[in-house]
């Protein structure tokens, strides 16, 4: 695509894929939060555990950063390391927006990798800690996606077994849901 830069090519293949994950099959939207304050929200979240997709395929250390705007948007910078912890830095970055202005549970992603861009990547937080803000997960329309976040690097076993039993029987598939290896404390 004349548009992107060759060194985004990752980049390019993770937006490809969103659209065309929104394009497959009929499934049930999973339901989201009722209600997420995106200025709690806002801040490094870990990635602990998600599902498999080419775009995420050998990344450690993943992380997302968002930081809110005066104009309610929220940016966004997500950075991993490509193989080890010692490996190469990858980032993407880009701007949200609610598309549910009442529970602001359901946020589109735009890539600014992407001058031009026709569609936007859905955000949805579907679980997320309402008293504290220590964890969330986030998913998609067509529950393609499944990315389980925390406050820090690490969360308890018995806690995380007990998310993805919940997520099992919302629907979501536990034998895909793989960990994220983060850097030792």
């Amino acid at each position: 695509m004349s548009l992107c830069r060759p060194k985004l090519s990752r980049s390019l293949v993770v937006v490809s894929l969103v659209f065309l994950i929104g394009l497959s099959g009929c499934v049930t939207p999973p339901a989201t939060v009722d209600f997420v304050d995106l200025e709690r929200y806002e801040g490094l979240w870990y990635e602990i555990a998600s599902y498999p997709t080419f775009f995420n395929q050998d990344l450690v250390a993943t992380t997302a950063q968002y930081t809110l705007r005066e104009d309610g948007r929220v940016d966004l910078i997500n950075r991993a390391r490509v193989g080890d912890f010692d490996g190469p830095e990858t980032t993407i970055a880009g701007v949200a927006r609610t598309t549910d202005p009442n529970s602001n549970s359901r946020l589109a992603v735009r890539f600014n990798q992407f001058p031009v861009c026709l569609f936007e990547a859905h955000y949805w937080i579907i679980e997320l800690d309402q008293e504290n803000y220590q964890y969330a997960v986030v998913s998609d329309p067509r529950r393609s996606t499944l990315f389980i976040l925390s406050r820090t690097p690490t969360v308890d076993d018995q806690f995380l077994q007990a998310l993805i039993d919940d997520l099992a029987a919302r629907g979501f598939d536990p034998n895909e849901i793989q960990l994220t290896p983060q850097p030792p404390q």
